[in-house]
């Protein structure tokens, strides 16, 4: 008997000793128990094809971001999603907007001088109409500057206007080259859109954002109710197709992995999950920081509770901070080799934020199930040049794809 418990003591004692020596393997050995993806939520997960390119804000690196040249261009430059941050209008619009303020993508400081810092919630829309959401690319990125981006009005796009280019369209625009719209009695707007003649017939889904609730409350109902209004809503009209690509497009917004949601803000998770119960794919977004939601240090414990409220929250998807990127896009690191094994343990999938370089991309692309990047020409050759993404686009040149589309 004793020298069975010494052989245990010793199995026990080797053991300790590999997992200290190998830190960023490690799994846990107690505590923190982690959870696992329902059969359920495994369906909803596999609606969104692996090695999914994100185009983060359209682009930010090409052109002036989550615009409408923004977002042709990813469209057309074969991303399967088209990213956005949602925040909502005074007067109910709902906006592709990453910033609380507007100070730094537009004009706003010489239209309203006196409201500059004034919360994007704070405007009507048809005040935001004024702003032009192009000229300053080409003022801090003078390398990559194009004159269509100051004369072709550039505006804060809508959610609506996401959709349409995600269709193929274009906004309709009058002789002076500015968009046609219109208002209702009720105060609702109207936008008129047209079939977009550089269309290449690539047709992208939309990984869209909620913020933290009191910044814009209500958004979530809101987007529901845009969804269901633009036939975008899968839990009311269902799609049909399946295939990632048709005839060597992009069909992604033609199948049930058309719209994923995404959050950092716990509270608006919540919200999601009461609003759609799981049914459309949805991401947790991580980030290091100190605030409440957000993951404060380096402890296994720590990483496993935030994958659990996001399993427990009928979340599919993790999307966690990497380091590597361009200043200011060089983020606290949140997927290290033990961080992404727990991930896949769970049964979630990974699409990490955010990829400006081959560097990174070939960092994290084992453990990675798709990246959110600036650059989806880069990553479509990256990817190609695993031998992935078969079927779907060829690479095309960025510069060529922008002056096709008239910039």
């Amino acid at each position: 008997m004793k020298s069975i418990k010494i052989a245990l003591l010793s199995c026990l004692s080797m053991l300790t000793i590999a997992c200290s020596d190998d830190d960023d393997n490690a799994l846990p050995l107690r505590g923190e128990r982690l959870h696992s993806l329902t059969a359920e939520m495994k369906i909803v997960r596999d609606y969104v094809p692996d090695n999914a390119i994100i185009a983060h804000r359209g682009t930010s690196y090409w052109a002036p971001e989550s615009t409408e040249s923004a977002y042709r261009w990813a469209r057309n430059i074969g991303a399967d999603y088209l990213e956005a941050d949602l925040q909502m209008t005074k007067d109910g619009v709902i906006l592709v907007m990453h910033d609380n303020v507007m100070t730094r993508t537009t004009n706003i400081k010489d239209i309203y001088p006196n409201r500059a810092k004034d919360p994007t919630s704070t405007f009507t829309y048809e005040e935001l109409l004024k702003l032009d959401a192009g000229s300053w690319f080409n003022k801090d990125n003078p390398d990559r500057a194009r004159s269509s981006f100051k004369n072709q009005h550039q505006y804060i796009s809508t959610l609506e206007d996401l959709i349409m280019y995600a269709e193929g369209k274009r906004l309709k625009r009058n002789a002076q080259g500015e968009r046609i719209w219109s208002k209702n009695s009720d105060g609702s707007y109207n936008f008129e859109y047209e079939q977009d003649p550089n269309d290449n017939g690539n047709r992208p889904g939309i990984y869209v954002e909620t913020k933290e609730p009191a910044l814009n409350p209500g958004i979530e109902q809101a987007l529901e109710k845009e969804l269901n209004r633009l036939g975008w809503n899968i839990n009311t009209q269902p799609a049909t197709e399946t295939a990632q690509f048709k005839n060597g497009k992009i069909n992604v917004g033609n199948t049930n992995g058309k719209v994923v949601l995404q959050t950092f803000s716990h509270e608006s998770l919540l919200i999601l999950k009461s609003i759609f119960n799981g049914k459309i794919p949805t991401a947790l977004l991580f980030w290091k920081g100190t605030g409440p939601d957000d993951i404060h240090n380096d402890e296994t414990s720590t990483y496993i509770q935030h994958i659990n409220f996001g399993l427990d929250n009928l979340a599919q998807f993790i999307g966690p901070s990497i380091a590597g990127g361009t200043p200011p896009d060089n983020w606290p690191e949140l997927l290290n080799f033990w961080q992404a094994d727990l991930i896949h343990k769970s049964g979630m999938k990974i699409h990490p934020y955010s990829f400006d370089n081959k560097e990174q991309m070939e960092k994290y692309f084992n453990n990675s199930d798709g990246m959110f990047t600036n650059q989806s020409d880069m990553t479509i050759l990256f990817y190609h040049s695993k031998g992935l993404r078969n079927g779907g686009p060829a690479y095309q040149d960025a510069k060529t794809v922008l002056t096709t589309l008239g910039y």
